[in-house]
């Protein structure tokens, strides 16, 4: 039978500062990273809207760190699609060795906190054969941490914000939405909500939002008071971890901040920005190669028309389909001294990001910093 959302209220106390940060998937430098660039201290609120662990190289460490840090500061951690997963297959609901838990497993074995689990309490699952002894040791081993999990709330709600992973169809109907949908809502910006506090989600990486220009950066929908803040981290090549921090009064600026964990170089040259460009995204990532280069493919994007060069190490074969990794022939805006994080670097060119956005850039650049 479908569960109902856990709905928590919460008053955050007056002028301490509030930062909110989604989809962190299992990557504790990143989580450190973006702490550091916020300048995060013991008075600040800290509110996680989903999916802390799965899909990334330290789940364990990562919600451990999390658990340490709620122990002695105020966070507030939402559950997203993901961390219910871990407490489904810890739970017993649902056979282990359903094909669900097989094929996400068979996919994220390395990156999932299941395995993670696992391996820290002495066992080595060789494969979907060994799940139920998976699940023994997990309820075994790691109580603090499933109870930790298990008390995360589907929706918090504060007098001006509404902080969930996925998304709600009705504000003023909380209680009555079902738990799944409010955890894992695909598309949601595309469904045409508008609310009266502001709806801060996350489950979305924004760059699936823009069809032209590859931004990371947080999507920040004014007139709907939606704020979309999943910057792709562990899941993007140039992902990003992003920290929304909120306006101090009802109605201010928002600001962030952001970690990608790539190397930065200082620009040369400058460079002007594309009048007409492509994002090639997932689920709608099917090509036709054109031409194979040494590091580049001439490709066409089938379902724009477009042609565009992407890197051989994007491109990847599944179903008989030839499909890519987000890909984009945008010219980022480049001054003389801009610094940009470096994706890629080829002899005649770089993929960077400035300020979330990545693009190419064809000046020169200094990468001693």
């Amino acid at each position: 039978m479908a569960r109902k959302a856990r709905v928590k209220y919460a008053q955050f106390p007056a002028g301490r500062r509030v930062l909110a940060i989604s989809d962190i998937h299992g990557s504790l430098p990143f989580f450190q990273g973006v702490l550091a660039a916020a300048h995060y201290t013991p008075e600040d609120v800290l509110v996680l809207v989903g999916d802390l662990v799965e899909k990334g190289p330290d789940s364990l460490g990562l919600l451990r760190a999390v658990m340490e840090l709620a122990g002695r500061n105020r966070v507030y951690c939402l559950r997203g699609n993901c961390d219910n997963l871990v407490w489904e297959f810890a739970q017993g609901e649902g056979d282990p060795q359903a094909p669900f838990f097989q094929n996400y497993l068979k996919v994220w074995w390395e990156r999932s906190l299941l395995i993670q689990m696992g391996r820290a309490a002495g066992l080595d699952p060789g494969g979907p054969e060994d799940l139920p002894a998976l699940r023994r040791a997990i309820r075994a081993h790691f109580a603090p941490e499933l109870e930790f999990l298990a008390a995360m709330p589907e929706i918090l709600v504060t007098p001006h914000y509404l902080f969930v992973h996925g998304g709600v169809d009705d504000e003023e109907r909380l209680e009555e939405m079902d738990a799944w949908r409010c955890m894992k809502n695909d598309d949601f910006l595309s469904q045409n909500r508008t609310f009266r506090r502001w709806c801060v989600v996350g489950h979305w990486p924004v760059t699936l939002y823009r069809p032209h220009i590859p931004s990371a950066a947080p999507l920040l929908l004014e007139e709907r008071h939606i704020a979309s803040i999943d910057g792709g981290c562990s899941l993007k090549v140039d992902g990003q971890l992003n920290a929304l921090e909120l306006p101090m009064t009802p109605g201010g600026a928002f600001a962030w901040y952001a970690y990608d964990g790539l190397p930065t170089a200082v620009a040369l040259d400058r460079q002007e920005p594309s009048a007409d460009s492509v994002n090639v995204r997932w689920g709608r990532n099917v090509l036709e190669v054109l031409e194979r280069g040494e590091r580049l493919s001439l490709c066409r994007h089938l379902e724009t028309g477009r042609e565009l060069e992407v890197l051989n190490e994007y491109l990847y074969v599944r179903d008989g389909v030839t499909r890519c990794e987000d890909s984009t022939d945008y010219r980022l805006e480049i001054a003389p001294g801009d610094t940009v994080s470096v994706v890629r670097a080829l002899p005649d060119r770089a993929l960077v990001k400035k300020k979330g956005v990545t693009g190419w850039y064809f000046g020169r650049l200094d990468e001693k910093r």
